[in-house]
């Protein structure tokens, strides 16, 4: 999955290329906050002279402050903001590539079990390997119990290979769906980024008129929210890599202590937990919610996501459950004419 790899770099890249446009944005958010400043000075500094009580003048910075802001948009806060955040994605990312490495470890330690397992039967070699197959059929005569044999080795490499083949693919395209999925987020959060960051001047130039002040504290939360989309997709990606670690564990420790251990069950535990990871991608939204809460829609759109994330789910699922019923159908199918045949 190196060209997804290349795809969330792309994205990264994309952010910090955008992030020259809130300069353009700064120009209209200065005259913004400049209007709003001066009603909001004018407005505390006649109420004052009206009540005839000493000017307050700490209160009175606050758009000044947020003019500065405004100024140096791009260094003071997303400069500040990203450093910050960017340490957290930074742990949590290292923590997921030792975990990837680990898994890759043992998912080749046990394809090499699997592949010396059949080649120790001599009932399953001729499947793993296409030497042991030639080597068994030259050893057949011609007779018509070897023809007979020699037809039901054809048969079971058939239907070994036809089976194996289905399993591969589908199992290639769950992973394709889960790096999706992954993938998804990311563009999402990149677009949600970019939008904040280039309208964000103007989210601060609003926040200095009477009856916006809650637009700062609300940009700030949904900015750090989304911003978490990130370390928190790394963390759950870190958490399925550790539970694929644990499976291959008892996969590689069930083959080296039973000769008898189903391959087959595995793999279908693995089709499974890909299934459970499409959703749980979505999920993510959800879970950065919880650690810095933004109203203002994003909770009912983190819904919609996880609505959306649930329904691919099934879909995969369902899908599973045909593609393995139209395969086991089919192999029985040509098995059956084949056996007429004779």
């Amino acid at each position: 999955m190196g060209e997804f790899d290349n795809l969330h770099q792309i994205l990264l890249s994309l952010y910090e290329e955008m992030m020259p446009l809130c300069s353009d944005m700064a120009g209209v958010a200065k005259g913004l906050a400049g209007l709003g400043a001066l009603f909001y000075v004018a407005v505390r500094v006649w109420q004052s002279l009206a009540r005839a009580e000493a000017i307050d003048v700490y209160p009175l910075l606050r758009p000044f402050a947020i003019g500065l802001c405004i100024l140096f948009f791009p260094t003071i806060v997303l400069g500040t903001m990203n450093s910050v955040l960017g340490v957290i994605v930074q742990g949590t990312h290292s923590i997921l590539e030792e975990q990837t490495f680990d898994m890759e470890k043992y998912r080749e330690q046990k394809d090499r079990l699997e592949y010396e397992a059949m080649m120790r039967n001599p009932e399953t070699a001729y499947l793993a390997s296409d030497e042991e197959f030639d080597r068994q059929i030259d050893e057949l005569g011609w007779s018509p119990s070897d023809m007979i044999t020699m037809t039901g080795m054809y048969m079971d490499r058939a239907a070994y290979n036809i089976k194996k083949s289905v399993r591969d693919w589908f199992r290639e395209l769950l992973e394709l769906m889960f790096a999706a999925a992954a993938l998804i987020i990311d563009t999402l959060r990149t677009f949600f980024l970019v939008v904040l960051s280039i309208l964000g001047p103007v989210a601060f130039a609003f926040s200095v008129w009477d009856g916006f002040h809650s637009t700062l504290s609300a940009w700030f939360s949904r900015y750090i929210q989304i911003y978490l989309w990130l370390p928190v997709s790394d963390l759950f990606s870190t958490i399925l890599a550790k539970i694929q670690i644990l499976m291959l564990q008892n996969d590689i420790e069930a083959m080296q202590a039973d000769p008898n251990f189903s391959i087959e069950a595995s793999n279908g535990v693995y089709i499974v937990f890909l299934v459970i990871g499409i959703v749980g991608y979505f999920t993510i939204p959800t879970v950065a919610g919880w650690i810095i809460q933004a109203g203002g829609g994003v909770g009912s759109y983190n819904k919609n996501i996880g609505t959306a994330g649930a329904l691919g789910g099934s879909l995969a699922g369902a899908a599973a459950g045909n593609v393995a019923g139209r395969t086991g159908k089919f192999i029985r199918k040509q098995a059956g004419r084949l056996l007429k045949r004779k």
